[in-house]
């Protein structure tokens, strides 16, 4: 059971890799689940692409792309998330790299954990979660 961490063609990210592990750990508990296996996969736009167009015929850019390995309540996946994305995000919604990371960790996190985001009803919680998670983690 673990979360690892990895970068395939950028630089890897400013992140607190101990802090945001426990983090992550803390998120699944607090939804009443466990931890398997969970793997941060950080890229680019084009290669993000890439898996966008292999594995679900999506033609576009996204900032992440969560498959999931969730067996009953042990939450395990694998997480791509395009720093590139990242940074256009931040600077769009006027948040820090870091901020805007952390909020796309904890929504992969989320869809891992069951939470949806293609209807409005179902974004409204899922922003709702990622706040209440942000804020979690500001206080640990």
């Amino acid at each position: 059971m673990s979360v690892t961490y990895f970068n395939e063609d950028v630089p890897f990210p400013k992140l607190k890799r101990r802090s945001t592990t426990n983090w992550i750990k803390e998120t699944i508990r607090l939804e009443e689940k466990s931890i398997g296996d969970i793997s941060f996969i950080f890229c680019s736009d084009d290669y993000l692409l890439d898996v966008n167009k292999k594995y679900l015929t999506h033609d576009y850019y996204t900032d992440i792309i969560t498959f999931d390995y969730v067996e009953d309540s042990i939450i395990s996946g694998d997480i791509f998330i395009s720093i590139d994305r990242v940074k256009e995000n931040a600077k769009l919604f006027s948040t820090s790299l870091e901020n805007e990371l952390n909020r796309v960790l904890v929504h992969g996190v989320l869809h891992l954990l069951g939470y949806k985001d293609k209807i409005k009803k179902d974004k409204t919680l899922m922003t709702f979660k990622e706040n209440y998670y942000l804020n979690v983690l500001k206080v640990s």
